[in-house]
C-alpha cells in the first residue's frame, strides 16, 4: 500500500483558541476558497508546503500527550482547508484515536459530503466550521463559493450529533449587517448540537502575505472590527 503523503503549511503547539485546552494545530497546505479576509495567505497553493508522512506527524504530536491529558485537550487539524486532504487526516486520526488523543476539524464545510468525508467526520470528535456569511451573495463575493455546502455541512453533522463549534469573523459593512444577523441567529438556534459561537474580529494582520506575494490586499479600505462590533452583534445573536 502506498505511503499517503500530507501537505503541511506549519504546526503550533500549545495552541489555546482552536478547540478546548490545549492543543497541537496541523495547519495544512491548500485551499480553495479566495476569502478576500484571509490572514493566511500563503496556505492556498496546494503544491506548496512540506510533506509529512502520517508517521512523522504522530511522532510530533505524541510528545505532547501528557499535556493534552491534563487540559482535556487534542489535535485540532486547520489550514487552509484541511478537509482537501482527507485522506491523510483519516490515517492519522485513527492512530490519535486509538492513543485515546481527542481530535478536532477546523474547517470551512465547504466539500461534498462523501463516504470519505463521512469516514473523517465519524473519527473527529469536534467541528469548528467558519460560516463565512450567511447571506449567499455576500458568500459568494467574499470567498468566491456559495454557503450551501457549508451549511448543509452543518446540518449533518447535527443529524449525527457531532459537537460544533461555529466561527464568525465580523468585518464591518460586510458580515454585520442587521437583517443578515437575525437570520444567522435563526440557524444558529436551529442546530442543536452548537456548543460554543465564537465572534472573530476581523483585523488585517495578515495583510503583509498577500503583498509579499505580490497581491492586492483586496479589503484595503475596509476598516478592522472593535469590541462595540462584537457587543452589537453578539447581543443580537442572543435576542
Amino acid at each position: 500500500m502506498e505511503e499517503i503523503i500530507g501537505r503541511i503549511h506549519s504546526f503550533e503547539t500549545f495552541g489555546a483558541v482552536d478547540g478546548p485546552g490545549i492543543r497541537f494545530i496541523i495547519f495544512m497546505q491548500g485551499c480553495s476558497l479566495r476569502c478576500k479576509f484571509c490572514h493566511n495567505r500563503d496556505t492556498w497553493d496546494c503544491k506548496s508546503g512540506k510533506e509529512y508522512s502520517v508517521d512523522e506527524i504522530f511522532e510530533k504530536i505524541i510528545r505532547y500527550k501528557n499535556y493534552f491529558i491534563a487540559s482535556n485537550g487534542g489535535v485540532t487539524v486547520s489550514g487552509g482547508e484541511p478537509l482537501l486532504q482527507y485522506e491523510f487526516i483519516i490515517e492519522l486520526f485513527k492512530k490519535l484515536k486509538n492513543a485515546n488523543i481527542s481530535t478536532a476539524i477546523d474547517t470551512s464545510g465547504m466539500v461534498d459530503i462523501t463516504n470519505k468525508i463521512k469516514e473523517l467526520i465519524d473519527l473527529t470528535d469536534l467541528f469548528l466550521v467558519d460560516i463565512k456569511s450567511i447571506n449567499d451573495e455576500i458568500c459568494k463575493d467574499l470567498v468566491g463559493h456559495s454557503n450551501i455546502k457549508e451549511l448543509e455541512f452543518i446540518k449533518y453533522l447535527d443529524s449525527i450529533g457531532k459537537e460544533i463549534w461555529i466561527r464568525q469573523v465580523i468585518i464591518p459593512g460586510i458580515t454585520d449587517k442587521e437583517e443578515d444577523l437575525y437570520k444567522l441567529r435563526d440557524f444558529i438556534n436551529s442546530v442543536e448540537h452548537i456548543t460554543k459561537v465564537d465572534l472573530l474580529p476581523y483585523h488585517d494582520l495578515g495583510k503583509y502575505k498577500w503583498i509579499e506575494l505580490g497581491e492586492v490586499y483586496p479589503l484595503e479600505n475596509v476598516r478592522t472590527a472593535d469590541s462595540n462590533d462584537i457587543e452589537r452583534v453578539k447581543k443580537i445573536l442572543e435576542s
